[in-house]
């Protein structure tokens, strides 16, 4: 494809050859000659394509919010003579970004690297890759796309903040459930053993009735259980509060899975993903928050209706803007149903905060931890 640079060269080589032969003036000939001349020569550069093989992988596939992500491409020349240099264009979330590829001889395989922008939360599509081919004078330019299957997860960069209050601390005895961590001293069941079982736990008197080897299978019963929810409606937000907000809702997920709580975390949407100890890592925690975005049909706190108990010992932690106090109701309608409330309102406005409710106001994600680790300190 001719590129803009190339019809003004055309133009010019029209113009002076047609002046040359109008005046009589050959200087003017002969400028237009070399012209036609350097369009021929870019022509026939542009005969010698790259035949390329472009594999590519991403690394880290999931990166915080501003941190560094590579796009890697692993470029083979397939064609039997030396490839000239080209230029590979990125696309990362219909962001482009330039990749310069040097020339390679027959059959060699270079590997080549580009940072891919992280500065803003997400999960992006990687690719198409598309790689270019100009002329050393960029009169003619032609392109092939590559299609592409990879994926850049961008989680939101949680602050430091202490863990949510859960109005209760774990139990040493109490009802049990098979779902509860193990490790503790509550004794829940007896269950064969299983190899690199402590012989300490053998219930022997049941071993020797059943014939089988038994084990006292104990938990630690009654674990408080932190349920986060992330207000995603439209209404409470601008565009820049609600970034705020996934912040502050991943900092306050962070917290309570790595001060050792089970976490389920929800949004009024719909999304919804429960992370145990030990079976769960804190990234996968964290993508349901790279996804999120605010809708305009998204119930808001209402949802929260819906919610119903997360268990015995279970606390709430909701996470919102500046919602109507109507809104606001749906918070105090469901504080009977956990040990706590803990509502973070991401606003500079003044909002009435729900009865019963632990609440903390911010205007952004670093006011909002200083804020909260000063609140939670003192209880």
């Amino acid at each position: 494809m001719i590129t803009r640079s190339g019809w003004v060269a055309v133009a010019v080589t029209v113009v002076l050859f047609a002046s040359g032969l109008a005046l009589g003036y050959r200087e003017l000939v002969a400028l237009a000659s070399t012209g036609l001349a350097t369009l021929a020569a870019a022509a026939g550069w542009m005969a010698v394509r790259p035949q390329v093989r472009i594999v590519r992988r991403i690394e880290p596939a999931r990166v915080t919010e501003g941190g560094a992500a590579r796009g890697l491409l692993a470029v083979t020349n397939t064609g039997t003579r030396r490839c000239p240099p080209f230029l590979a264009v990125e696309t990362v979330g219909g962001r482009r970004v330039r990749v310069a590829v040097p020339s390679l001889a027959a059959g060699e395989t270079r590997e080549v690297a580009c940072l891919l922008p992280t500065d803003r939360r997400g999960i992006f599509p990687v690719g198409p890759l598309t790689v270019g081919h100009s002329d050393p004078f960029g009169l003619f330019h032609a392109a092939r796309s590559y299609p592409s299957q990879a994926r850049l997860t961008v989680q939101p960069r949680p602050e430091s903040v202490l863990p949510p209050p859960t109005g209760r601390s774990r139990e040493t005895d109490g009802r049990t459930s098979a779902a509860a961590p193990t490790g503790g001293v509550a004794f829940h069941s007896l269950r064969e053993y299983v190899r690199g079982d402590d012989l300490r736990l053998v219930h022997w008197p049941s071993s020797a009735r059943t014939g089988t080897l038994l084990v006292r299978h104990n938990v630690v019963p009654h674990e408080p259980r932190m349920v986060v929810v992330l207000d995603t409606s439209a209404a409470p937000y601008t565009d820049d509060s609600f970034e705020e907000a996934v912040r502050v809702a991943a900092s306050l997920t962070v917290a309570a899975f790595d001060g050792g709580l089970p976490v389920d975390v929800r949004t009024t949407s719909g999304a919804r993903f429960a992370a145990e100890r030990g079976l769960s890592a804190r990234g996968e925690l964290l993508d349901l928050f790279a996804a999120a975005h605010r809708g305009e049909d998204d119930p808001g706190l209402p949802a929260l209706l819906r919610l119903g108990s997360a268990g015995d010992g279970a606390a709430l932690a909701v996470v919102t803007g500046a919602p109507v106090p109507a809104a606001l109701g749906a918070v105090t309608a469901v504080r009977r149903q956990f040990a706590m409330l803990s509502v973070a309102m991401i606003t500079s406005e003044r909002v009435a905060a729900p009865a019963g409710a632990f609440v903390v106001n911010a205007a952004t994600s670093g006011a909002f931890a200083a804020a909260w680790n000063r609140a939670v300190a003192v209880r």
